[in-house]
């Protein structure tokens, strides 16, 4: 059944235009079809965010470059996904989400295997820019085009699954990564995503039905979108070189500043913007607000602990790329076991209970690293029990708050609410990523334990002030209008 036999549905609504009131069996299956094709399109593109990670000390030999310019491939990604993915579901909007999913995806193949077949360091953080434009196109447009196929009270279940296959995607990165690494190179952690990427493009042109939004017009703001990217990227640029150059530096000093006048010109300029990127008027609502604050905490600490983890097993203990995601994966699987238990769960209790259970956990994890783990390698007794907890606090969180950032508003502002909160969790990973390059710094052999403490106990608190974030007390004025 194409849109076109689809009876209308009045009204500004381009995430609910076009479904039928009744539905058939066979709209179920196709549903299904449609939900797990864009859940398999975002696990592609967030399996990114991390797969890298666990060859960073690899690909820093293959280079003979130094970890903080290698930082950038890490950064690069991040930092463009953050920026372009609010535009984009405005560009998905207007010119059909099915078109961009597809061209998201042709095009994150192509820069894919740009990245798996670079020559040198700067080719890789250059394809990796371009890969996460890509990227970007392809995460609204997936969600809205699974949102299309459902009715308003099973979307939370779809929304559900969409955000535990992304969870699932940054957990289980690196150890998908090592195994690359390991058996093949580290070019096939890219270059594995150009057969993934022909099986959906095939499938895609086939189930899927286009979609667009008949408000939509116009570009989203280009000055907007730039510095929304300029903001994080020079405030990385100086928490990066810090250590490095010296915290006075010229440079360093500059960046600080420069990212300091960047918020301000950005929200004034979404304010005053014909078509903003960012639509503002969100953040009047309480829960969105808040599980977007959440998000940046949590997600600076989780993308920053998963680093700073391989690190440590590959430098101190000495494990291979392979037995050093192996001694992390049974977190990852813990989060493939009750992501999609917990978005039930949040639906049962609230989510506020699930996301504080899960930053308390978080945050008993990094402690228990930070308490427990020496130079000494003791992985069942001193690094396992950390890593099953962190994992529960990881499969407690992020899915949780997927669902949540959307619960509260209207179906047509899914698919931009879901790309804000996707950009936030992108912005943490910036800042998680930098932050930890700049507490390790060059630590000697005898200091090297000791900074990894440190790292542990700050993205401890992190973790923990994302759950606690959610139970604050509300203002006065958001209790009275409630």
């Amino acid at each position: 059944m194409t849109d076109t036999e689809r009876p209308p549905v009045p009204g500004p609504q381009p995430a609910t235009a076009g479904l039928s009131q009744v539905e058939t069996p066979a709209d179920n299956r196709r549903a299904g079809w449609v939900l797990a094709l864009g859940s398999l399109g975002a696990f592609v593109v967030f399996l990114d965010t991390t797969i890298v990670n666990i060859a960073f000390q690899t690909i820093s030999e293959s280079f003979d470059t130094t970890a903080g310019h290698l930082a950038w491939v890490l950064n690069a990604y991040s930092l463009v996904f953050a920026a372009m993915l609010i535009p984009a579901g405005r560009i998905a909007d207007r010119y059909g989400r099915k078109k961009i999913f597809v061209v998201g995806i042709a095009g994150f193949a192509l820069m894919s295997a740009l990245c798996g077949l670079a020559p040198s360091v700067g080719v890789l953080i250059t394809g990796r820019a371009l890969q996460a434009v890509f990227a970007a196109f392809v995460v609204p447009s997936s969600l809205a085009l699974v949102l299309h196929e459902y009715h308003n009270e099973r979307r939370h279940v779809a929304i559900g699954v969409w955000g535990a296959m992304a969870a699932a995607a940054a957990a289980v990165g690196p150890t998908l990564g090592a195994l690359l690494t390991e058996y093949a190179s580290w070019r096939w952690i890219f270059l594995v995503n150009v057969p993934i990427a022909a099986v959906i493009i095939g499938l895609g042109k086939r189930l899927l039905h286009e979609s667009r939004d008949p408000h939509a017009s116009g570009v989203p703001d280009v000055l907007g979108t730039f510095l929304i990217a300029v903001f994080p990227a020079l405030l990385s640029y100086s928490i990066i070189e810090g250590p490095a150059r010296g915290w006075s530096d010229t440079w360093v000093v500059a960046g600080f500043i420069l990212a300091a006048l960047a918020l301000p010109a950005f929200l004034w300029r979404t304010s005053k913007a014909a078509r903003p990127v960012m639509d503002l008027a969100l953040f009047k609502e309480r829960q969105f607000r808040d599980i977007n604050i959440a998000t940046l905490l949590f997600a600076t600490s989780f993308f920053g602990l998963l680093l700073a983890n391989l690190i440590f097993l590959q430098t101190e203990w000495q494990y291979s790329v392979l037995r050093a995601a192996l001694a992390s994966a049974a977190g990852p699987v813990v989060v493939t076991i009750v992501a999609r238990s917990t978005t039930k769960l949040a639906t049962v209790i609230g989510h506020r209970k699930v996301l504080l259970a899960g930053g308390v956990m978080w945050a008993i994890g990094c402690i228990g690293f930070a308490l427990s783990v020496h130079s000494s390698p003791h992985w069942l007794t001193h690094w396992l029990p950390w890593t099953l907890l962190t994992g529960l606090g990881i499969g407690f969180t992020l899915p949780v708050q997927s669902g949540a950032a959307v619960a509260k508003l209207v179906p047509a502002q899914f698919a931009i609410g879901s790309a804000i909160n996707s950009s936030f969790r992108q912005l943490g990973a910036v800042l998680g990523i930098s932050l930890f390059v700049a507490m390790l710094g060059t630590p000697t052999p005898a200091t090297m334990v000791n900074t990894f403490h440190h790292i542990w106990w700050v993205f401890a608190i992190l973790g923990l002030a994302a759950g606690v974030v959610q139970v604050l007390p509300a203002k006065k004025t958001e209790v009275s209008s409630s």
